[in-house]
């Protein structure tokens, strides 16, 4: 096992925020280098079990050696099914953590990074056909337009996706210094860091779907909790975080639930506490904490 492979984030709380039963079922659906699946499991009994998810092939050489756990290499769009597969109805608990891997951040041919020269990947899961390089390379305009600004927050989007289908016309773009250059117009050197994290983040964001497995694993979330069970999901950008807190709120992402005459609506879910952030402390050793979101809930 590569011991750097992540730090586990806000990991005593977000496991804390389970309120583990010794003899629960739980799902890690982000594992990993596997830190908050090794705190679940010594919270565990004998009788407890452990599930965990994770599509990136590399997270498999750190599995754990332990009769109560099992890793699906799979991405956990899929939960419900493969717990299926094993029997398993309903949990005590689902945790998830959105981030990317420091792993994936760090190994420069992953092409998750500004800091590397690489070829324009982005993907969790490797076997997956599309790539940051599809992406950018053969996405017609207005789509280019719509990733930029939906998942990038990226006001100058427009200008950004016809510079990008203008230059690709040239050549291809294949390398995250290529696009740098191709872009670099829109990089002012006091935010270039910022700018070109919100570029990578709204491609890596498409490529991967994100957004769409977000949705789909929250709404399962009522199906497969049992009464009590609890999420424990930490956040990394505001369209994930507000995903999450939407459903919390009243099981939906885009408008309000249907109340009954006396104005009151009933929800899946209900909120335990309210949001949680790094301390300073856990910023200053692992600074890809700073902007991690912890909301905790509970199935009514």
């Amino acid at each position: 096992m590569t011991m750097d492979y992540h730090n586990a984030v806000l990991l005593k709380e977000t496991v804390e925020g389970l309120n583990i039963k010794p003899d629960g079922v739980y799902v890690d659906v982000t594992f990993g280098g596997g830190g908050h699946s090794k705190a679940i499991l010594s919270k565990l009994g004998a009788d407890g079990k452990l599930f965990a998810f994770d599509q990136d092939k590399d997270a498999l050489a750190n599995t754990i050696e332990d009769d109560r756990f099992v890793l699906i290499n799979e991405n956990f769009r899929y939960i419900k099914r493969f717990l299926r597969f094993y029997g398993v109805k309903a949990v005590d608990g689902v945790l998830a953590d959105f981030g990317v891997s420091s792993h994936q951040f760090d190994v420069a041919e992953r092409g998750f990074s500004t800091r590397f020269e690489a070829r324009l990947d982005m993907r969790m899961n490797q076997d997956n056909k599309l790539s940051a390089y599809e992406v950018i390379n053969d996405y017609e305009e207005e789509q280019l337009r719509t990733v930029l600004l939906q998942y990038g927050e990226l006001r100058q989007a427009p200008a950004m996706a016809r510079v990008i289908v203008s230059e690709r016309k040239i050549a291809p773009i294949e390398t995250s210094e290529q696009l740098k250059i191709v872009l670099n117009k829109f990089l002012n050197h006091r935010k270039e860091n910022k700018v070109l994290a919100q570029i990578y983040q709204a491609i890596r964001i498409e490529v991967n779907q994100e957004i769409e497995v977000l949705k789909e694993l929250l709404l399962q979330m009522p199906e497969i909790l049992k009464p009590k069970g609890r999420l424990s999901f930490i956040s990394y950008h505001s369209l994930e975080d507000r995903l999450v807190k939407r459903f919390i709120r009243n099981g939906l992402f885009e408008g309000e639930p249907e109340r009954d005459v006396f104005g009151n609506f009933e929800v899946p879910l209900k909120k335990v506490g309210g949001l949680v952030v790094p301390s300073k402390e856990e910023i200053k050793l692992n600074n890809r904490a700073r902007s991690a979101k912890l909301r905790i809930a509970e199935k009514i």
